[in-house]
């Protein structure tokens, strides 16, 4: 038994707009605002809840995805490898940026000096 699940963009036809649903490997479908899966989600999450505004830019919510992404990867010993990061706009997804996790977590270790 192999387990899947991803994350996905969708119409939602109840209310007429693009939406992001989370479907597991049962078929199960949730929708929310944001998610993570994985191992290490949960050190995800912790970044995610701390820095989440309503009404962020997409500059501001790719930055906080990338450093949850970086901060799930280092601490998980599961993760790691690179973030893939897309915008989903109404048109479609736009690849934003490809960054190995190693590098990031060093280099935030030297803004933060």
């Amino acid at each position: 038994y192999m387990a899947c699940s991803m994350e996905s963009s969708g119409i939602n036809a109840e209310y007429g707009g693009p939406g992001l649903y989370y479907v597991d490997s049962d078929g199960q479908r949730t929708t929310n605002y944001m998610f993570s899966v994985g191992s290490g989600s949960t050190y995800a999450y912790g970044v995610m809840d701390t820095g989440y505004r309503y009404e962020m830019s997409v500059e501001e919510a790719c930055a906080l995805g990338k450093k949850a992404i970086m901060h799930a990867g280092h601490r998980d010993a599961m993760s790691g490898g690179v973030v893939n990061l897309y915008h989903m706009r109404e048109e479609g997804w736009v690849k934003v940026s490809q960054t190995d996790i190693s590098q990031m977590y060093y280099q935030s270790l030297e803004e933060k000096k």
